[in-house]
């Protein structure tokens, strides 16, 4: 379901300029030879994330779900200069690919990826977020959320990718199960006192929430 009109995609993307240039390359071949190339974040949202960690100049980022790096790279913009980015990703192929992609990258030295289960890794990470990203599996936000918040610095920030789930949380009555998990996941940190959010309309939605 397309919830943005292509021309305005089109438009959105020709009066932006946020998303790093030296990653066209990578993103355009991950959409041509990935045969799960909808899992990359678009163009558009990779500026955003860039854009939004410039602006929170995190020394401590935290990624679940690396998929090919585009993301993390993106990620990687606002990073300070002693500053390490943690990404988590499950399945061990697209992790070597994204290790490739971050060797070659001006952070190679400030990017170290972790392969496995989320839920068992991150509570080996001894670290203060300033800055997460959750783009991993839609039953387990509410989990990734709980095990994160207690670390996330005051007013750190956590952006939530996929949160319309392609228009499938619009419907009168939710059938999908990665559907149901994402309402339920809006519904939760909704009613959560210990952040305050909101959710934009970008690509298939993203929510930022602030640790108050």
């Amino acid at each position: 379901m397309e919830l943005i009109h292509p021309a305005a995609n089109t438009y959105i993307d020709k009066y932006s300029n946020a998303t790093p240039s030296y990653l066209r390359e990578m993103y355009e071949q991950t959409l041509k030879l990935h045969p799960h190339a909808h899992l990359q974040s678009d163009w558009h949202q990779g500026g955003v994330l860039s854009f939004l960690s410039k602006l929170v100049k995190p020394t401590h980022i935290l990624e679940i779900g690396t998929f090919n790096g585009f993301s993390s790279l993106c990620l990687a913009e606002g990073l300070q200069q002693n500053g390490l980015l943690h990404t988590i990703e499950l399945r061990e192929g697209d992790a070597e690919k994204a290790t490739n992609y971050f060797e070659k990258s001006p952070y190679a030295n400030r990017i170290k990826i972790h392969v496995g289960d989320a839920k068992n890794i991150i509570p080996t990470l001894d670290t203060k977020w300033d800055l997460v990203f959750i783009d991993a599996d839609k039953t387990s936000y509410v989990e990734y959320y709980n095990l994160v918040l207690p670390n996330l610095n005051k007013d750190g920030l956590i952006i939530i990718d996929n949160v319309l789930f392609h228009g499938e949380v619009l419907q009168e009555k939710i059938t999908g199960k990665n559907a149901n998990a994402i309402q339920a996941f809006n519904e939760y940190v909704l009613n959560d006192g210990r952040t305050e959010q909101t959710l934009l309309a970008i690509r298939d939605g993203i929510t930022l929430l602030r640790k108050k």
